[in-house]
Protein backbone atom coordinates (compact mmCIF):
# COMPACT_ATOMS: atom_id res chain seq x y z
CA UNK A 1 0.00 0.00 0.00
CA UNK A 2 1.32 3.45 -0.91
CA UNK A 3 2.65 5.69 1.85
CA UNK A 4 1.96 9.41 1.91
CA UNK A 5 5.01 11.65 2.43
CA UNK A 6 3.85 14.78 4.23
CA UNK A 7 5.46 18.16 4.81
CA UNK A 8 7.58 17.50 7.91
CA UNK A 9 8.07 19.81 10.89
CA UNK A 10 11.76 20.65 10.69
CA UNK A 11 11.89 23.42 13.31
CA UNK A 12 10.01 24.30 16.46
CA UNK A 13 8.46 27.40 14.88
CA UNK A 14 7.83 25.97 11.40
CA UNK A 15 4.25 26.19 10.16
CA UNK A 16 4.83 25.49 6.46
CA UNK A 17 7.66 24.70 4.09
CA UNK A 18 8.64 25.23 0.47
CA UNK A 19 9.82 22.37 -1.75
CA UNK A 20 13.13 23.51 -3.24
CA UNK A 21 14.33 20.42 -5.08
CA UNK A 22 13.36 16.79 -5.44
CA UNK A 23 16.49 14.65 -5.07
CA UNK A 24 14.73 11.53 -6.40
CA UNK A 25 12.87 11.62 -9.71
CA UNK A 26 9.34 10.31 -9.99
CA UNK A 27 9.59 6.59 -10.58
CA UNK A 28 12.95 6.45 -8.82
CA UNK A 29 13.86 4.18 -5.94
CA UNK A 30 13.50 5.56 -2.43
CA UNK A 31 15.47 4.15 0.49
CA UNK A 32 14.88 4.80 4.16
CA UNK A 33 17.40 7.29 5.56
CA UNK A 34 18.50 8.62 2.17
CA UNK A 35 17.94 12.21 1.01
CA UNK A 36 14.58 12.64 -0.72
CA UNK A 37 13.81 16.36 -1.01
CA UNK A 38 15.24 19.76 -0.09
CA UNK A 39 12.81 21.93 1.89
CA UNK A 40 13.05 25.60 2.83
CA UNK A 41 11.79 26.25 6.35
CA UNK A 42 11.40 29.47 8.29
CA UNK A 43 14.97 29.12 9.55
CA UNK A 44 17.09 27.26 7.00
CA UNK A 45 17.15 24.99 3.99
CA UNK A 46 16.97 21.35 5.05
CA UNK A 47 17.36 17.99 3.34
CA UNK A 48 14.56 15.63 4.35
CA UNK A 49 15.41 11.93 4.51
CA UNK A 50 12.89 9.29 3.50
CA UNK A 51 11.37 7.28 6.34
CA UNK A 52 10.24 4.38 4.15
CA UNK A 53 11.47 2.20 1.27
CA UNK A 54 9.79 1.94 -2.12
CA UNK A 55 9.31 3.80 -5.38
CA UNK A 56 8.42 7.48 -5.70
CA UNK A 57 5.16 6.83 -7.55
CA UNK A 58 3.75 10.36 -7.36
CA UNK A 59 5.15 13.85 -6.75
CA UNK A 60 2.31 16.02 -5.51
CA UNK A 61 4.15 19.19 -4.49
CA UNK A 62 6.26 20.66 -7.25
CA UNK A 63 9.48 22.58 -6.77
CA UNK A 64 8.58 26.04 -5.48
CA UNK A 65 5.28 24.96 -3.92
CA UNK A 66 4.60 25.95 -0.30
CA UNK A 67 2.51 23.64 1.86
CA UNK A 68 1.49 23.54 5.50
CA UNK A 69 2.92 20.96 7.87
CA UNK A 70 1.16 17.63 7.43
CA UNK A 71 0.05 18.21 3.83
CA UNK A 72 0.95 15.45 1.39
CA UNK A 73 3.90 16.27 -0.87
CA UNK A 74 4.51 12.86 -2.48
CA UNK A 75 3.59 9.17 -2.36
CA UNK A 76 5.91 6.20 -2.06
CA UNK A 77 4.84 2.63 -2.78
CA UNK A 78 5.06 -0.27 -5.19
CA UNK A 79 5.56 0.63 -8.89
CA UNK A 80 2.34 -1.22 -9.74
CA UNK A 81 0.42 1.37 -7.72
CA UNK A 82 1.59 4.19 -9.96
CA UNK A 83 -0.87 3.32 -12.71
CA UNK A 84 -3.74 3.35 -10.24
CA UNK A 85 -2.81 6.30 -8.05
CA UNK A 86 -0.02 8.20 -9.79
CA UNK A 87 -0.08 10.61 -12.66
CA UNK A 88 -3.08 12.58 -11.45
CA UNK A 89 -3.06 16.22 -10.59
CA UNK A 90 -3.27 17.22 -6.95
CA UNK A 91 -5.99 19.47 -5.70
CA UNK A 92 -3.79 22.54 -5.96
CA UNK A 93 -2.53 21.67 -9.44
CA UNK A 94 1.04 21.28 -8.29
CA UNK A 95 1.64 17.69 -9.46
CA UNK A 96 2.50 18.86 -12.94
CA UNK A 97 5.14 21.23 -11.63
CA UNK A 98 6.85 18.30 -9.95
CA UNK A 99 6.75 16.03 -13.00
CA UNK A 100 3.16 14.85 -12.39
CA UNK A 101 3.14 11.84 -14.73
CA UNK A 102 0.86 12.87 -17.63
CA UNK A 103 2.22 12.44 -21.14
CA UNK A 104 2.53 16.13 -21.93
CA UNK A 105 4.44 16.90 -18.73
CA UNK A 106 6.74 13.94 -19.33
CA UNK A 107 7.72 15.20 -22.75
CA UNK A 108 8.54 18.72 -21.57
CA UNK A 109 12.17 19.76 -21.78
CA UNK A 110 14.09 20.93 -18.73
CA UNK A 111 13.79 24.49 -19.96
CA UNK A 112 10.02 24.16 -20.22
CA UNK A 113 9.86 22.75 -16.70
CA UNK A 114 11.69 25.76 -15.31
CA UNK A 115 9.38 28.10 -17.20
CA UNK A 116 6.38 26.19 -15.83
CA UNK A 117 7.58 26.70 -12.29
CA UNK A 118 8.32 30.37 -12.97
CA UNK A 119 4.87 30.86 -14.50
CA UNK A 120 3.23 29.33 -11.46
CA UNK A 121 5.29 31.19 -8.89
CA UNK A 122 5.38 34.56 -10.60
CA UNK A 123 1.80 34.45 -11.72
CA UNK A 124 2.41 33.94 -15.44
CA UNK A 125 4.65 36.94 -16.00
CA UNK A 126 7.17 34.91 -18.01
CA UNK A 127 4.45 33.90 -20.43
CA UNK A 128 3.17 37.47 -20.59
CA UNK A 129 6.62 38.84 -21.38
CA UNK A 130 6.91 36.41 -24.30
CA UNK A 131 3.62 37.31 -25.92
CA UNK A 132 1.62 34.69 -24.06
CA UNK A 133 3.84 31.77 -25.10
CA UNK A 134 6.42 29.94 -22.97
CA UNK A 135 10.11 30.51 -23.56
CA UNK A 136 10.76 26.82 -24.12
CA UNK A 137 8.29 25.99 -26.92
CA UNK A 138 4.85 26.48 -28.46
CA UNK A 139 1.68 26.47 -26.40
CA UNK A 140 -0.45 23.39 -26.69
CA UNK A 141 -4.19 23.86 -27.24
CA UNK A 142 -4.87 20.93 -24.92
CA UNK A 143 -5.37 22.25 -21.39
CA UNK A 144 -6.64 18.95 -19.91
CA UNK A 145 -4.51 16.49 -17.94
CA UNK A 146 -6.06 13.47 -19.66
CA UNK A 147 -8.38 12.76 -16.73
CA UNK A 148 -10.84 15.51 -17.55
CA UNK A 149 -9.25 17.95 -15.12
CA UNK A 150 -8.11 21.33 -16.41
CA UNK A 151 -4.38 21.97 -16.10
CA UNK A 152 -3.83 25.31 -14.38
CA UNK A 153 -1.40 26.81 -11.91
CA UNK A 154 -2.61 27.35 -8.32
CA UNK A 155 -2.50 31.12 -8.81
CA UNK A 156 -4.59 30.84 -11.97
CA UNK A 157 -7.17 28.69 -10.16
CA UNK A 158 -7.51 31.17 -7.34
CA UNK A 159 -7.91 34.17 -9.61
CA UNK A 160 -10.38 32.26 -11.78
CA UNK A 161 -12.49 31.55 -8.72
CA UNK A 162 -12.38 35.19 -7.64
CA UNK A 163 -13.18 36.51 -11.13
CA UNK A 164 -15.78 33.87 -12.01
CA UNK A 165 -13.79 32.62 -15.02
CA UNK A 166 -14.48 29.11 -16.38
CA UNK A 167 -11.08 27.45 -16.72
CA UNK A 168 -12.40 24.75 -19.07
CA UNK A 169 -13.20 27.42 -21.65
CA UNK A 170 -9.64 28.81 -21.72
CA UNK A 171 -6.67 27.89 -23.88
CA UNK A 172 -3.51 27.75 -21.77
CA UNK A 173 -0.38 29.60 -22.85
CA UNK A 174 1.91 27.83 -20.38
CA UNK A 175 4.08 24.78 -21.12
CA UNK A 176 2.00 21.79 -22.18
CA UNK A 177 -1.07 24.01 -22.56
CA UNK A 178 -1.15 24.86 -18.88
CA UNK A 179 -3.37 27.80 -17.90
CA UNK A 180 -1.46 30.50 -16.07
CA UNK A 181 -2.44 33.75 -14.40
CA UNK A 182 -2.03 35.82 -17.57
CA UNK A 183 -4.61 33.64 -19.36
CA UNK A 184 -7.18 34.12 -16.59
CA UNK A 185 -6.59 37.86 -16.41
CA UNK A 186 -6.98 38.16 -20.17
CA UNK A 187 -10.27 36.24 -20.06
CA UNK A 188 -11.52 38.36 -17.17
CA UNK A 189 -10.57 41.57 -18.96
CA UNK A 190 -8.11 42.40 -16.18
CA UNK A 191 -4.92 44.41 -16.52
CA UNK A 192 -1.75 42.38 -16.06
CA UNK A 193 0.29 45.36 -14.95
CA UNK A 194 -2.26 46.37 -12.36
CA UNK A 195 -2.52 42.81 -11.10
CA UNK A 196 1.24 42.66 -10.73
CA UNK A 197 1.37 45.84 -8.71
CA UNK A 198 -1.41 44.77 -6.37
CA UNK A 199 -0.92 41.02 -6.49
CA UNK A 200 2.43 40.88 -4.75
CA UNK A 201 0.99 41.22 -1.28
CA UNK A 202 -2.10 39.22 -2.22
CA UNK A 203 -0.13 36.24 -3.48
CA UNK A 204 2.40 36.37 -0.68
CA UNK A 205 -0.41 36.33 1.85
CA UNK A 206 -3.37 34.55 0.25
CA UNK A 207 -1.38 31.89 -1.55
CA UNK A 208 0.68 31.24 1.51
CA UNK A 209 -2.46 29.82 3.05
CA UNK A 210 -3.15 27.70 -0.04
CA UNK A 211 0.32 26.28 -0.48
CA UNK A 212 1.44 28.19 -3.56
CA UNK A 213 3.50 31.07 -2.27
CA UNK A 214 5.86 32.45 -4.93
CA UNK A 215 9.46 31.33 -4.77
CA UNK A 216 11.69 34.23 -3.73
CA UNK A 217 13.21 35.82 -6.80
CA UNK A 218 14.69 39.16 -7.63
CA UNK A 219 12.80 41.47 -9.94
CA UNK A 220 9.68 39.35 -10.05
CA UNK A 221 7.62 42.30 -11.14
CA UNK A 222 8.36 45.57 -12.84
CA UNK A 223 6.19 48.64 -12.68
CA UNK A 224 6.08 51.48 -15.17
CA UNK A 225 8.77 54.09 -14.77
CA UNK A 226 7.56 57.06 -12.75
CA UNK A 227 9.09 59.63 -10.41
CA UNK A 228 11.02 56.83 -8.71
CA UNK A 229 12.12 55.20 -11.95
CA UNK A 230 11.47 51.58 -12.82
CA UNK A 231 10.26 49.56 -9.83
CA UNK A 232 11.69 46.11 -9.17
CA UNK A 233 9.72 44.02 -6.67
CA UNK A 234 11.68 41.42 -4.74
CA UNK A 235 9.93 38.67 -2.82
CA UNK A 236 11.25 37.71 0.61
CA UNK A 237 12.75 34.33 1.34
CA UNK A 238 11.05 32.35 4.08
CA UNK A 239 13.91 33.23 6.43
CA UNK A 240 13.51 36.94 5.65
CA UNK A 241 9.78 36.64 6.26
CA UNK A 242 10.43 35.05 9.64
CA UNK A 243 12.92 37.75 10.64
CA UNK A 244 10.46 40.47 9.57
CA UNK A 245 7.58 38.89 11.46
CA UNK A 246 9.53 38.26 14.64
CA UNK A 247 11.12 41.71 14.72
CA UNK A 248 7.76 43.39 14.17
CA UNK A 249 6.30 41.22 16.93
CA UNK A 250 9.12 42.24 19.26
CA UNK A 251 8.73 45.99 18.67
CA UNK A 252 4.96 45.75 18.96
CA UNK A 253 4.88 43.82 22.21
CA UNK A 254 8.11 44.46 24.16
CA UNK A 255 8.53 47.88 25.86
CA UNK A 256 12.31 48.05 25.59
CA UNK A 257 14.93 50.39 27.00
CA UNK A 258 18.68 50.67 26.38
CA UNK A 259 21.65 51.02 28.74
CA UNK A 260 25.21 51.74 27.57
CA UNK A 261 28.61 51.33 29.15
CA UNK A 262 32.17 51.89 27.91
CA UNK A 263 34.56 49.04 28.62
CA UNK A 264 38.35 49.23 28.86
CA UNK A 265 39.40 46.28 26.68
CA UNK A 266 43.18 46.72 27.11
CA UNK A 267 43.51 43.61 29.30
CA UNK A 268 41.47 41.58 26.78
CA UNK A 269 43.77 42.73 23.98
CA UNK A 270 46.78 41.60 26.01
CA UNK A 271 45.16 38.26 26.88
CA UNK A 272 44.28 37.54 23.28
CA UNK A 273 47.85 38.26 22.24
CA UNK A 274 49.05 35.57 24.64
CA UNK A 275 46.38 33.09 23.56
CA UNK A 276 47.53 33.33 19.93
CA UNK A 277 50.47 31.13 20.88
CA UNK A 278 48.31 28.55 22.64
CA UNK A 279 44.85 28.25 21.11
CA UNK A 280 43.49 27.26 17.71
CA UNK A 281 41.21 28.89 16.83
CA UNK A 282 42.24 31.95 18.79
CA UNK A 283 39.29 33.27 20.84
CA UNK A 284 37.97 36.48 19.34
CA UNK A 285 36.95 39.51 21.37
CA UNK A 286 33.36 38.51 20.68
CA UNK A 287 34.04 35.08 22.20
CA UNK A 288 35.36 36.84 25.30
CA UNK A 289 32.21 38.95 25.48
CA UNK A 290 30.05 35.81 25.15
CA UNK A 291 31.98 34.22 28.03
CA UNK A 292 31.62 37.38 30.13
CA UNK A 293 27.87 37.38 29.44
CA UNK A 294 27.67 33.73 30.51
CA UNK A 295 29.27 34.57 33.85
CA UNK A 296 26.92 37.52 34.35
CA UNK A 297 23.83 35.56 33.30
CA UNK A 298 24.56 32.93 35.91
CA UNK A 299 24.44 35.66 38.58
CA UNK A 300 21.44 37.48 37.07
CA UNK A 301 19.04 34.71 35.99
CA UNK A 302 16.19 37.03 35.00
CA UNK A 303 18.31 38.37 32.15
CA UNK A 304 18.49 34.75 30.99
CA UNK A 305 14.70 34.46 31.06
CA UNK A 306 11.59 35.53 29.20
CA UNK A 307 8.26 37.20 29.82
CA UNK A 308 5.39 34.96 28.74
CA UNK A 309 1.69 35.44 29.37
CA UNK A 310 2.09 37.44 32.55
CA UNK A 311 4.78 35.14 34.00
CA UNK A 312 8.56 35.00 34.11
CA UNK A 313 10.32 31.97 32.64
CA UNK A 314 13.82 31.42 34.02
CA UNK A 315 16.01 28.93 32.18
CA UNK A 316 18.49 26.53 33.71
CA UNK A 317 20.91 26.51 30.78
CA UNK A 318 22.60 29.55 29.26
CA UNK A 319 22.28 29.36 25.47
CA UNK A 320 23.65 32.46 23.77
CA UNK A 321 22.75 33.32 20.19
CA UNK A 322 25.39 35.07 18.10
CA UNK A 323 24.02 37.27 15.32
CA UNK A 324 25.68 36.53 11.97
CA UNK A 325 25.14 38.48 8.75
CA UNK A 326 24.24 35.91 6.10
CA UNK A 327 23.33 36.54 2.46
CA UNK A 328 20.48 39.09 2.42
CA UNK A 329 19.36 38.21 5.93
CA UNK A 330 20.32 37.83 9.59
CA UNK A 331 20.93 34.40 11.12
CA UNK A 332 21.42 33.75 14.84
CA UNK A 333 23.05 30.37 15.55
CA UNK A 334 22.93 29.24 19.17
CA UNK A 335 25.94 28.40 21.33
CA UNK A 336 24.48 25.91 23.78
CA UNK A 337 25.20 25.66 27.50
CA UNK A 338 27.96 28.26 27.38
CA UNK A 339 27.72 28.59 31.14
CA UNK A 340 29.62 25.31 31.46
CA UNK A 341 32.04 25.87 28.56
CA UNK A 342 35.58 27.21 28.68
CA UNK A 343 36.65 30.16 26.55
CA UNK A 344 38.37 27.78 24.12
CA UNK A 345 35.24 25.64 23.76
CA UNK A 346 33.14 28.74 23.13
CA UNK A 347 35.60 29.88 20.46
CA UNK A 348 35.45 26.51 18.67
CA UNK A 349 31.66 26.33 18.86
CA UNK A 350 31.28 29.89 17.55
CA UNK A 351 33.77 29.30 14.74
CA UNK A 352 31.93 26.16 13.62
CA UNK A 353 28.48 27.82 13.80
CA UNK A 354 29.57 30.86 11.79
CA UNK A 355 31.11 28.62 9.11
CA UNK A 356 27.84 26.67 8.85
CA UNK A 357 25.84 29.88 8.43
CA UNK A 358 28.09 31.11 5.64
CA UNK A 359 28.13 27.69 3.95
CA UNK A 360 24.34 27.42 4.21
CA UNK A 361 24.56 24.16 6.15
CA UNK A 362 23.19 25.39 9.49
CA UNK A 363 20.18 23.37 10.65
CA UNK A 364 17.01 24.57 12.43
CA UNK A 365 17.92 22.90 15.76
CA UNK A 366 21.16 24.91 15.74
CA UNK A 367 19.14 28.11 15.39
CA UNK A 368 16.72 27.34 18.21
CA UNK A 369 16.77 27.36 21.99
CA UNK A 370 18.57 30.66 22.58
CA UNK A 371 18.05 32.41 25.92
CA UNK A 372 20.15 35.56 25.25
CA UNK A 373 21.70 37.18 22.17
CA UNK A 374 24.94 39.04 21.40
CA UNK A 375 25.12 41.21 18.25
CA UNK A 376 28.45 42.71 17.18
CA UNK A 377 28.80 45.35 14.45
CA UNK A 378 32.21 46.55 15.59
CA UNK A 379 33.89 45.04 12.51
CA UNK A 380 31.95 47.58 10.41
CA UNK A 381 33.28 50.53 12.41
CA UNK A 382 30.00 51.12 14.27
CA UNK A 383 30.72 52.73 17.66
CA UNK A 384 27.38 51.91 19.31
CA UNK A 385 23.93 50.81 18.28
CA UNK A 386 20.61 49.59 19.57
CA UNK A 387 19.04 46.32 18.45
CA UNK A 388 15.68 44.58 18.42
CA UNK A 389 15.18 41.94 21.10
CA UNK A 390 14.87 38.39 19.76
CA UNK A 391 11.50 37.33 21.24
CA UNK A 392 10.74 35.97 23.74
CA UNK A 393 14.20 36.64 25.20
CA UNK A 394 14.53 39.29 27.89
CA UNK A 395 17.49 41.16 26.41
CA UNK A 396 20.12 41.51 23.70
CA UNK A 397 23.67 42.88 24.08
CA UNK A 398 25.19 44.92 21.26
CA UNK A 399 28.93 45.43 20.77
CA UNK A 400 30.54 48.44 19.11
CA UNK A 401 33.97 48.84 17.53
CA UNK A 402 37.13 48.35 19.55
CA UNK A 403 39.01 51.66 19.21
CA UNK A 404 41.75 53.57 20.94
CA UNK A 405 40.20 56.48 22.81
CA UNK A 406 41.40 59.08 25.31
CA UNK A 407 41.20 57.69 28.84
CA UNK A 408 41.99 59.26 32.21
CA UNK A 409 43.96 56.78 34.32
CA UNK A 410 44.16 56.60 38.12
CA UNK A 411 46.98 59.17 38.24
CA UNK A 412 44.97 61.69 36.24
CA UNK A 413 46.93 61.29 33.02
CA UNK A 414 45.17 61.17 29.66
CA UNK A 415 46.27 58.03 27.83
CA UNK A 416 45.13 56.07 24.79
CA UNK A 417 43.21 52.95 25.72
CA UNK A 418 41.42 50.22 23.76
CA UNK A 419 37.75 50.95 24.44
CA UNK A 420 34.46 49.44 23.27
CA UNK A 421 30.84 50.43 23.91
CA UNK A 422 28.38 47.75 25.02
CA UNK A 423 24.61 48.39 24.93
CA UNK A 424 22.00 46.27 26.65
CA UNK A 425 18.48 46.41 25.20
CA UNK A 426 16.01 45.00 27.73
CA UNK A 427 12.34 44.07 27.87
CA UNK A 428 10.95 46.30 30.64
CA UNK A 429 8.25 43.73 31.45
CA UNK A 430 10.87 41.44 33.04
CA UNK A 431 13.94 43.64 33.55
CA UNK A 432 14.08 47.03 35.24
CA UNK A 433 16.77 49.67 35.06
CA UNK A 434 18.65 48.41 38.10
CA UNK A 435 18.58 44.81 36.80
CA UNK A 436 20.08 45.83 33.49
CA UNK A 437 22.66 48.11 35.10
CA UNK A 438 23.89 45.41 37.49
CA UNK A 439 24.16 42.87 34.68
CA UNK A 440 26.06 45.29 32.45
CA UNK A 441 28.41 46.20 35.30
CA UNK A 442 29.21 42.52 35.83
CA UNK A 443 29.99 42.06 32.14
CA UNK A 444 32.31 45.08 32.21
CA UNK A 445 34.06 43.78 35.33
CA UNK A 446 34.70 40.41 33.68
CA UNK A 447 36.15 42.03 30.55
CA UNK A 448 38.36 44.47 32.41
CA UNK A 449 39.73 41.62 34.54
CA UNK A 450 39.70 38.86 31.91
CA UNK A 451 41.65 36.22 33.78
CA UNK A 452 38.27 35.03 35.08
CA UNK A 453 37.31 34.27 31.47
CA UNK A 454 40.11 31.74 31.16
CA UNK A 455 39.18 29.81 34.31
Amino acid sequence: MATDITMPRLSDSMEEGTVLKWLVEQGGEVKRGEALVEIETDKANMTYEADTDGTLIEVIAGEGDTLSIGEVIARVGDPSEASQDGGGESGDGSAEAGGGGNETATEESEEERSVATADEDRGGEVASANGGAPAGGDASPDSSDGNGRVKASPVARRIAGEQGVDLSALEGSGPGGRIVKADVLAAAGGDEGEATATGTVEEAGGDEQKGSMPEPQEAVAKGEAGPKGEVHVQELTRLQQTVSRRMAESKATAPDFTLEVEVDMAACVELRGRLKELADPVPSFNDMIVKACALALREHPRVNGAYRDGRFELYEKINIGVAVAAKDTLVVPTLFDVGSKSLGEIARAAHAAIDKVRDGTITPPELSGGTFTVSNLGMYGIDRFSAVINPPQAAILTVGALKKKPFVDDSGRVVARDMATLSLVSDHRILYGADGAQFLARVREALEQPLSLAL
